[in-house]
């Protein structure tokens, strides 16, 4: 759920920057527009009080400045005008500024109207100029306005600070909002994930159905689900066991009558009868431990040590008699995370074996080793010898035909580790016997 939640607070980020950036730009865009357009409105009035400033006196053109502001007298004010008389009929050309220029002066503009391209004035300022063309007392005049743009380039600057100081603030608050909103929407979805982790861990047997409208029909198919697997393996397993009590009659029958003398005279025929029938019945015994297998597919219990094995170590002294140590050490608590009917047929088979072997005593170890649990089972049986190993572990093999040991045994507890996803070895145990190694892998829960 984290990894969703990533994703849509990363997703969320980048379109709500993308488009704050976009707006925030378009905005002081179009507010700086709209203050050239204030501006332009401004200084064309400017050049109107420019025009009305030119006044004939004693046959000459001159600029009345008691018509003009104060403010282009004085110098560095902001505010200038440059006012151009063309020459005609003999009459030179004609050119006033403002005192407000002071020692400076500026080139005309190019073309009428507001223009683009801000101009360097005195003392670092910047201006912005309007050209205006009219005329007047038989004169074609240019007059030219402008006014120190820096204030306003200061102010658009100090906005461009607030809008990004008042868009990331924006940023995180509604980025907050999301995530509560997108955790409040995810908390079913993280329920159901919490309740399969327990339904693998057989802490329950179904989904709560108690679901928002979206997640009902998801947790109803997985439930119909469940119930549909459990019945077709139950089912299955029904049929199976059948079919194993079924044949264990006229199996026995088979070894019956491949003892009769009348056999006695076709060796041959009978030895090999007998071959047949051994791997019928090892083969059938397989398959039949290896049925419950698919149980993990189900909710199932883990494996408490304490308990199974206690149970298990009296079952199997009851089973062999005779005085043997059969004990057992763990860590106190332990659960060992898979189905508790795969490993009691895997410690079943592992300590049968070395009770058949055994002389005296069966030790089995089970120990947590970082992400690795380590199972030993050790007898002080003849023991095997090493060069023997690698033959013990063939399926069906046995280290001697006399004891039914070390042979089916590690064939069905080879097959429960391919599925759990376990490893055999074998190795000399300190009593004196055969030690029986199974490293699993912890496995990573939903």
């Amino acid at each position: 759920m984290s990894s969703i939640r990533r994703r849509l607070s990363l997703g969320l980020v980048t379109s709500l920057v993308i488009a704050g950036v976009l707006l925030a730009q378009i905005s002081i865009w179009l507010f700086e527009q709209g203050l050239r357009r204030y501006l332009e409105n401004h200084l064309r009035i400017e050049t109107e009080t420019l025009l009305r400033a030119l006044v004939r006196q004693e046959g000459e053109i001159r600029l009345d400045p008691r018509r003009l502001a104060p403010a282009y007298d004085r110098p560095f004010s902001g505010q200038y005008y440059v006012v151009h008389l063309e020459p005609a009929d003999q009459a030179p050309a004609q050119r006033w500024r403002s005192r407000s220029f002071w020692d400076t002066d500026t080139a005309l503009p190019d073309k009428a109207g507001l223009q683009e391209e801000l101009v360097p004035g005195p003392q670092g300022q910047q201006l912005i100029l309007l050209r205006a063309d009219y005329h007047r007392l038989g004169r074609d005049a240019v007059l030219v306005v402008g006014r120190d743009y820096r204030p306003m380039l200061e102010s658009l600057r100090r906005i461009q600070l607030w809008v990004l100081g008042g868009g990331a603030l924006a940023l995180l608050l509604i980025l907050w909002v999301q995530r509560q909103l997108v955790t409040r929407a995810l908390a079913p979805l993280e329920t159901a994930r919490l309740q399969l982790a327990q339904l693998q861990q057989g802490q329950r047997s179904s989904l709560d159905t108690r679901v928002p409208d979206e997640l009902q029909p998801l947790v109803e198919q997985i439930n119909r689900l469940l119930i549909h697997t459990e019945d077709t393996l139950r089912r299955s397993r029904d049929a199976l066991g059948n079919l194993g009590h079924a044949l264990k009659t006229p199996l026995a029958v088979l070894f019956s009558l491949s003892n009769r003398q009348e056999l006695d005279a076709h060796p041959a025929l009978r030895d090999s009868l007998r071959q047949q029938l051994d791997a019928i019945q090892q083969r059938l015994a397989r398959e039949l431990g290896r049925a419950r297998l698919a149980g993990e597919a189900l909710p199932g219990a883990y494996f408490d040590c304490a308990r199974e094995l206690a149970d298990l170590c009296d079952t199997l002294r009851q089973i062999h008699g005779r005085d043997l140590k059969l004990h057992w050490d763990a860590p106190p608590g332990l659960q060992l995370p898979w189905d508790r009917e795969d490993l009691l047929e895997l410690f079943g088979n592992l300590l049968d074996n070395a009770c058949k072997w055994a002389g005296a005593e069966v030790s089995l170890s089970v120990q947590q080793q970082g992400h690795t649990y380590l199972i030993a089972v050790d007898d002080d049986g003849p023991g095997i010898e090493p060069e023997q190993w690698a033959a013990v572990l063939k399926r069906g093999s046995r280290g001697d035909e006399q004891v039914e040991g070390h042979g089916l045994g590690l064939a069905i507890v080879r097959d429960i580790l391919s599925h759990i996803g376990g490893e055999l070895s074998l190795q000399d145990s300190p009593l004196g016997g055969l030690r029986v190694v199974i490293s699993l892998p912890v496995p990573r829960l939903a």
